[in-house]
């Protein structure tokens, strides 16, 4: 059921988003002539590696000149109209085509690349030195998800891995749905940047859900 739902609601919401693609697509090439799309590895269901797709919203070679760095806020390597793209998600709207291939869902962890430098840290990092990796890695990872909604960009990724191990846990196809709503909420409102400072009426009730249980994660 999930997969039939993740195939036909990408489909859909593909040809219902096209025109929005080339505005954006427009924009960041304007900015810079630069690439529009962004590729990228990463580590998916039981660590199969395939290739990630995004509006670029960082300056060109950002990668290159800074490494695995994992985005902050005020990052100085994202784009002006890649902070709007950022604040709203759109930046990951051609990842709709990796749930239609199946390489992703619409609700789970989020696809991390298979090395990363860390919040905190100054060296790159295999993902699967962190703890609780494997478990994590045991769903396809979504395009949205409990510690994407809930945990502060700034924190580690072990304890980001301690929401999508509780999501795991919990997952049923009414928390799906809740989840996807509660993302439609946070990006009409452009409150990807700074979500963690709005909890709503919306996102008070999963907050709570998941800090009951979370510390016997």
């Amino acid at each position: 059921m999930k997969r039939q739902f993740d195939f036909i609601f990408s489909v859909f919401s593909i040809l219902i988003s096209l025109p929005l693609w080339l505005v954006i697509g427009l924009g960041i090439w304007l900015i810079d002539l630069g690439p529009v799309f962004y590729f990228q590895e990463r580590v998916g269901r039981n660590g199969r590696i395939f290739r990630s797709i995004q509006f670029r919203s960082m300056k060109r070679d950002a990668d290159r000149l800074c490494g695995p760095l994992q985005a902050k806020d005020g990052d100085a390597r994202v784009t002006r109209l890649g902070r709007i793209l950022r604040a709203t998600a759109m930046d990951e709207l051609p990842q709709l085509l990796n749930i239609a291939f199946s390489d992703m869902s619409f609700v789970g962890p989020r696809p991390l690349r298979p090395v990363e430098i860390d919040s905190g840290d100054l060296k790159p990092k295999s993902i699967w030195e962190f703890k609780g990796a494997k478990e994590r890695c045991s769903v396809k990872p979504g395009l949205t998800g409990i510690a994407q909604i809930l945990a502060p960009r700034d924190v580690s990724r072990e304890d980001k891995f301690r929401f999508d191990i509780w999501y795991i846990k919990n997952q049923s196809f009414f928390l799906d749905v809740y989840i996807i709503f509660v993302s439609f909420l946070i990006t009409f409102g452009g409150r990807w940047e700074r979500k963690n400072r709005n909890l709503n009426s919306f996102l008070a009730p999963l907050h709570s859900w998941v800090n009951r249980d979370l510390s016997k994660v």
